[in-house]
């Protein structure tokens, strides 16, 4: 390595460093070594029950994973003793679920939790139906309130998905506002933050705000556009992630009724415009919304809903050790309504591959990783947490 490039990457590690929210990058597996998406299959194992309709997966350094209840609770499972019966956090008194989608909806885990014991949560809340981002102090329950995006007129299309990216910044889903078709006309409109993921620096408080911009957000200094977003033109973005080898983002956006989709961008891409409300997966939806100028990002994975499913629920991409020889670089989601499982491999050339690789169990609301990169999903309303196990098929040899 070059002293230039050398002094990049040490100034990348000590900027990480000291926002408190290092995330070590996992070395990515060569393609070569996995087998062809065809031979690859995937499988669940109930490891807990007894949770109350569940929505988001976070893992603990120590290894145990918290999972969030629509309800207002959070529950830590452990792989030796089991699902706590106890929450580690009860905020029902403030947590709305008057409606299906809203609730306690998403969770994110800082890198210096060991030291903090602060967690994130975005929920939507009693006293206005506001998505609501919040920390909190596991050892004391104090909540810090960090942004509140207005949401009332509309019950669905919340959001609430966190994930701390590569970089140590926090990203944040909001859907576009609810009602059918984008009434509110947000996905195009860069000065709302509903329909986009948010990018924030929750390490410090900049001004007036909770929390601060990072610099290099796309729409800083921007005029008509909120400094916040990384993304945007997107739907109900209810579930993202970030592949550990490479920093980049995976989205599954929640179609309207014709296309599910799956994006996919680098980690350096932001300012992506995913397209809605002008594009429904690969196409138009209300051309009234299109602007000739403007550069839409396809999706890299698109299903038919209401034929193949009814929701996407964006999952991981593998990186764990257990199954790298057989998954590893592999994105792996499903739908709520259908429960196939699908896979997705980007290309080295920029395209993706993609595949069903086997049938998951119906009102699969999320995925999430524990510290060793292992894959875990909740189903809804049977309360139940699954690991996910990977195998090979062996084609059948032909008969002459």
């Amino acid at each position: 390595m070059s002293r230039p490039t050398l002094r990049r990457a040490l100034s990348c590690v000590l900027s990480a460093v000291a926002i408190g929210t290092f995330w070590p990058v996992v070395p990515a597996v060569n393609a070569v070594h996995v087998p062809p998406l065809s031979q690859l299959r995937v499988r669940n194992v109930e490891v807990a029950s007894g949770l109350d309709r569940p929505t988001a997966i976070a893992g603990l350094p120590d290894g145990r994973l918290l999972i969030t209840e629509k309800r207002g609770t959070i529950r830590a499972f452990d792989p030796r003793t089991g699902l706590a019966a106890k929450p580690v956090l009860d905020i029902q008194d403030r947590v709305s679920e008057t409606e299906n989608e809203r609730g306690l909806l998403g969770l994110a885990i800082p890198a210096d939790f060991a030291r903090s014991n602060a967690i994130y949560v975005a929920y939507t809340r009693t006293s206005d139906e506001a998505v609501t981002l919040s920390r909190f102090r596991l050892s004391t329950g104090k909540e810090e309130v960090l942004l509140a995006q207005e949401h009332a007129e509309f019950g669905n299309h919340n959001g609430g998905h966190l994930s701390f990216g590569s970089d140590g910044f926090l990203y944040f889903g909001i859907g576009d506002g609810g009602g059918g078709g984008d009434p509110l006309g947000t996905g195009q409109n860069r000065n709302t933050l509903l329909g986009k993921i948010l990018r924030l620096d929750v390490s410090r408080a900049c001004g007036p705000l909770a929390y601060c911009v990072p610099r290099d957000n796309p729409f800083v200094g921007v005029a008509g556009a909120r400094a916040e977003i990384w993304a945007w033109g997107l739907r109900n973005p209810w579930r993202f992630s970030f592949d550990r080898a490479d920093g980049s983002l995976w989205v599954g956006d929640v179609g309207q009724g014709r296309f599910e989709e799956v994006n996919h961008i680098g980690a350096r891409q932001g300012g992506a415009n995913f397209g809605w409300s002008c594009m429904e997966g690969p196409i138009v939806f209300d051309q009234t919304r299109c602007d000739a100028a403007a550069k839409y990002t396809a999706p890299v994975f698109h299903y038919q809903s209401g034929i193949e499913g009814c929701a996407v629920i964006g999952g991981h991409v593998y990186r764990g050790s257990r199954f790298a020889n057989l998954a590893g670089g592999t994105y792996v989601g499903t739908d709520y309504c259908s429960g196939t499982a699908f896979a997705v491999r980007a290309n080295p050339d920029g395209t993706h591959t993609s595949a069903t690789i086997g049938t998951f169990p119906t009102d699969v609301t999320a995925f999430g990783v524990d510290s060793r990169g292992e894959i875990y999903m909740v189903d809804d309303i049977p309360g139940r947490l699954h690991a996910l196990r990977f195998e090979r098929v062996r084609p059948q040899s032909k008969v002459i």
